[in-house]
C-alpha cells in the first residue's frame, strides 16, 4: 500500500514540477517582453491566477499521462456505414497518443458529432511519415463513409501536421474545416527542450516552419486557430496565431487543459459547426 502511495505521489510530483518549470520559463519570457509583469507578480490576483493555472494544468496532464497506455490498444473505430456528415479526425500533439482525446471524443459525441476518429502519431517518426498516416486515414474514411471531405482537429504538433497535409501534401481539397488547438504555428521557444527530433521542427524560424509559412493557406478550408494566452508550452502564446485563419483567443487554461476545458470544447464545436455552438 505504501509503495503504491509513494509511486502515486512521485508521479504527481514529477508532473507538477514539469508544469511549474514550464510556467516559470513562460513568466521569464513574458517579463522580458513586458517589465511591468515583474512589478505586479506578487499581486493577490496574479498569485491566485498562477496557482489556479498550475493546479489545473497539473490535474489535466496527470489524467493525460495516466490514460496514455490505453492509446496503444487496438482502436474500435471502424468505419462501416456511409454517412452524410463529415468525419472528424483528431490529431494529438507531441509525446501524446490517441488516448488524450478520450474526454474530447465523449463531449463531441454529446454535441452531435458521431463519426470521430483518432490515430497515433509516434514522436520517433518524421513529420512526413506522420503526415502520410493522415493521408491514409482521410482516404480510408472518404471511401468507407462516402463523403468528399473531412474535418481535422489538431492539438499542438497535431495542428502542424494538419497544416502540412493541407498546404504541402495537397490534401486541402479533402478537408472542409480544420481547427488548430494550441498549435505552435510560428514555433515555440520551449522546442529546444523536446527530446524528439520533431522538436527541432518547432523552433521559431526553422526551415520547416518557414516552408509552411510561405505555402499559401487553402482558401477552400474553414481554418480556425484556437489558442490560450496562458499557454505554458507555446512560447510566446501569440505564436499560435496564424495570419489568414480565424484566430480565437481564450484564457484561464494551459496547454494540456485545452483538451478538457469546457470553453475550449465550445470553441471547437463552434468552429466545426460554422460558428454555431449548440
Amino acid at each position: 500500500m505504501y509503495v503504491i502511495v509513494f509511486f502515486l505521489l512521485a508521479f504527481i510530483g514529477i508532473i507538477a514540477l514539469t508544469v511549474f518549470l514550464s510556467y516559470a520559463i513562460a513568466l521569464y519570457e513574458a517579463a522580458n517582453r513586458d517589465p511591468l509583469i515583474v512589478e505586479n507578480r506578487f499581486a493577490p490576483s496574479h498569485l491566485w491566477l498562477a496557482l489556479r493555472l498550475m493546479t489545473m494544468e497539473t490535474f489535466f496532464l496527470c489524467i493525460t499521462v495516466a490514460l496514455h497506455p490505453l492509446g496503444w490498444l487496438p482502436p474500435r473505430e471502424r468505419p462501416t456505414a456511409k454517412d452524410s456528415a463529415p468525419p472528424v479526425i483528431l490529431l494529438h500533439g507531441l509525446f501524446h497518443n490517441r488516448a488524450c482525446w478520450l474526454w474530447m471524443k465523449f463531449r463531441l459525441r454529446c454535441k452531435g458529432f458521431k463519426n470521430i476518429y483518432t490515430l497515433n502519431l509516434p514522436p520517433w517518426k518524421n513529420v512526413e511519415s506522420l503526415t502520410e498516416r493522415v493521408v491514409k486515414k482521410v482516404d480510408e474514411l472518404r471511401i468507407f463513409t462516402g463523403v468528399e471531405k473531412v474535418y481535422l482537429v489538431g492539438h499542438s504538433m497535431g495542428g502542424i501536421i494538419a497544416r502540412n497535409y493541407m498546404q504541402i501534401r495537397g490534401g486541402a481539397n479533402k478537408v472542409a474545416r480544420c481547427v488548430l488547438l494550441g498549435s505552435p504555428n510560428h514555433g515555440s521557444k520551449l522546442a529546444p527542450f523536446a527530446l524528439s527530433p520533431l522538436g527541432r521542427l518547432l523552433m521559431p524560424g526553422s526551415p520547416f516552419l518557414t516552408r509552411l509559412a510561405e505555402a499559401p493557406l487553402p482558401q477552400e478550408v474553414a481554418l480556425t486557430s484556437i489558442y490560450t494566452r496562458h499557454d505554458n508550452m507555446v512560447l510566446p502564446p501569440e505564436n499560435a496565431c496564424l495570419e489568414g485563419a480565424k484566430n480565437l483567443e481564450i484564457a484561464g487554461m494551459g496547454h494540456a487543459s485545452l483538451l478538457y476545458h469546457p470553453r475550449a470544447l465550445h470553441a471547437i464545436v463552434a468552429a466545426l459547426s460554422g460558428g454555431r455552438d449548440d
